[in-house]
């Protein structure tokens, strides 16, 4: 038998950015599903799934296919906590500062990349009813399922604005009349309550990296967190979640 002597022709790899979207979780697809914004593509789900979503509310029309927890577990990954339910959908699209009419309370991160951080960060500022997270274009996680479960719902209620240059984006909320404070573990001032009515952004950097200088000098104030205790960092999240606290306290 006779070898062929051509190779066997590999598929194309396709781009991160150009392969399917697959968020999951109940609270995740519940608020992708309620979104009007979102362009949704297919449900994929247990019936045990199915019924959990509807109990939040009528279903919006969309191709609906049953699965097992096992077919689920194969197409997102045996580590994805699926709940028996998974949506296939496009990215949200990113909002410009522009795009939103009143900003008072705003996260800015700089350069902050993992999907974790960047999703239980807008988890805490939904909740603590901040009006966007800003990040840049370049070095933040895109959208993926771990990051929209790690927001658990919050991808598709809070405003997640993408600029080019984050320089320029907080001499525009300054501009507005935002005050931009810093976080760094060195900074000689300790972040205290905010008193009520002010406008702030809480800016953060990377675990490990902090923020760059450049973003540290356009800071109005830098502040670190009181620790007395042998550790004297947080993660990013955790951090976020601390000054959220101290900028909300006084309403």
């Amino acid at each position: 038998m006779s070898k062929n002597k051509f190779p066997p022709r590999k598929r194309p790899q396709r781009a991160p950015e150009d392969e399917p979207v697959y968020l999951y979780g109940i609270h995740t697809v519940r608020a992708a599903l309620d979104n009007p914004r979102r362009v949704r593509r297919q449900l994929l789900a247990t019936t045990n799934g199915l019924n959990r979503l509807a109990e939040g509310g009528p279903l919006p029309a969309i191709e609906t296919i049953e699965k097992t927890p096992r077919e689920l577990d194969a197409l997102l990954g045996t580590d994805a906590v699926h709940q028996g339910v998974a949506l296939e959908v496009d990215p949200v699209d990113r909002a410009r500062l522009d795009d939103i009419s009143s900003l008072d309370l705003v996260i800015v991160l700089d350069q902050v990349t993992d999907p974790h951080n960047v999703g239980a960060i807008l988890r805490t500022a939904c909740a603590f009813g901040a009006d966007a997270v800003v990040t840049t274009n370049r070095y933040a996680p895109r959208e993926t399922g771990v990051l929209a479960k790690s927001a658990s719902g919050a991808l598709d209620m809070i405003p997640l604005v993408a600029v080019r240059n984050l320089g320029d984006a907080i001499e525009e909320l300054k501009a507005q009349g935002l005050m931009c404070l810093g976080f760094d573990s060195e900074a000689p001032a300790l972040l205290r309550p905010r008193a009520p009515g002010g406008r702030l952004a809480i800016v953060l950097g990377a675990e490990g990296k902090g923020l760059r200088q450049k973003t540290r000098s356009l800071c109005d104030e830098m502040v670190r967190l009181d620790m007395p205790g042998p550790i004297k960092s947080l993660n990013v999240s955790n951090a976020a979640a601390i000054a959220l606290f101290a900028a909300t306290a006084g309403r």
